[in-house]
């Protein structure tokens, strides 16, 4: 993106910040213009911020070649930003160690748009939240929940970490940064009710939600219980295409069996190789156990998707068509 392109991003951000509450009526909205052709491409990673290690840097360096190949209009982080409890300030050296310092490539130099996950919340929650986070890096655009609208397609960024109530009742030797959240009944229902508005609203030829937990999945987290009672019925009502998070470290895909929605893991940003496998009652197309990334190209017709690994390697393709704006997706799966 042009330096003139990425201000007018942050302008809208800065209006989209006094709309942050917890009980605000309306989501903050940022408006990220697709390509000319009306084409939009992305990258999505996930659970990476190790200040290099567990492979984070081998990642990055693969993340900008396709970034550059695809020519990429942003990033997509599914949480866990930064490794094992967040950051302390907006002043953690992490933030550069982790952050600044790993995705250095010119094609990654781009808005990333980031959620916070659980390990976020160990830590000063707030601070990556601090609009002064892109005084330190223009690049990083970090709201509990939010949407970003790019004219073909709506993201709505959703906060899934107060969902678990395990987080809430059993926090073992972790404490969770629940300013701005508590109480949770409260915030779970204002943040449902907003989602279900905007949700309803949107025209976009696609819909997709992104947020940390998984809803479906086969590795060591599994399926989130609290995200299948509580979201999932809104993304059906709404007609999301797909929901894509992180918090398991692997790559997968699974279909839906009872609606059109697809389910997408890109959590191998660093530290991955669980050996868990545990399935659902949902059809798995894919899974990969170990690190890698995720890009999706879409345009008014076709939506890609594409798994890598940690050496750049296609390991998995899926592509979404819609014929028809009114007709319901016709999927072709190809590996």
């Amino acid at each position: 993106m042009a330096r003139s392109s990425m201000a007018a991003v942050l302008a809208v951000l800065a209006v989209a910040a006094l709309r942050c509450a917890p009980a605000a009526a309306e989501l903050p909205l940022v408006e990220h213009p697709a390509k000319n052709d009306g084409s939009l491409s992305l990258l999505v990673i996930g659970d990476w911020g190790r200040n290099g290690t567990y492979n984070q840097s081998r990642v990055a360096d693969q993340m900008g070649k396709v970034g550059e190949r695809l020519d990429i209009d942003f990033v997509v982080s599914t949480g866990d930003n930064f490794y094992e409890d967040g950051l302390t300030g907006v002043h953690d050296q992490q933030f550069e160690e982790s952050f600044t310092n790993i995705y250095t490539a010119q094609s990654l130099q781009k808005p990333w748009y980031l959620v916070l996950g659980n390990h976020d919340y160990r830590g000063n929650a707030l601070a990556q939240l601090d609009p002064v986070m892109r005084k330190l890096d223009e690049r990083f655009v970090c709201m509990r929940s939010f949407i970003v609208n790019a004219e073909i397609v709506e993201f709505f960024f959703i906060d899934t970490t107060p969902f678990q109530l395990k987080y809430w009742t059993h926090p073992k030797d972790s404490h969770y940064d629940w300013r701005g959240v508590a109480p949770r009944e409260n915030y779970i229902a204002n943040l449902l009710k907003d989602l279900d508005e905007a949700m309803k609203k949107s025209t976009a030829k696609w819909k997709i939600a992104i947020g940390h937990h998984t809803i479906r999945s086969v590795s060591d987290h599994g399926d989130t219980k609290e995200l299948l009672q509580l979201l999932l019925p809104v993304l059906k009502v709404n007609g999301i295409d797909f929901y894509i998070n992180g918090h398991d470290h692997c790559l997968e895909h699974i279909s839906s069996r009872d609606s059109p929605i697809q389910y997408f893991t890109s959590g191998g940003g660093s530290k991955a190789w669980r050996g868990v496998y545990q399935p659902n009652d949902d059809k798995l197309q894919f899974f990969y156990d170990g690190q890698g990334f995720m890009s999706l190209q879409l345009n008014q017709d076709q939506a890609d998707f594409i798994f890598y690994d940690v050496s750049g390697k296609v390991l998995y393709k899926w592509s979404s068509r819609k014929t028809n704006y009114f007709q319901p997706s016709i999927y072709v799966t190809a590996e």
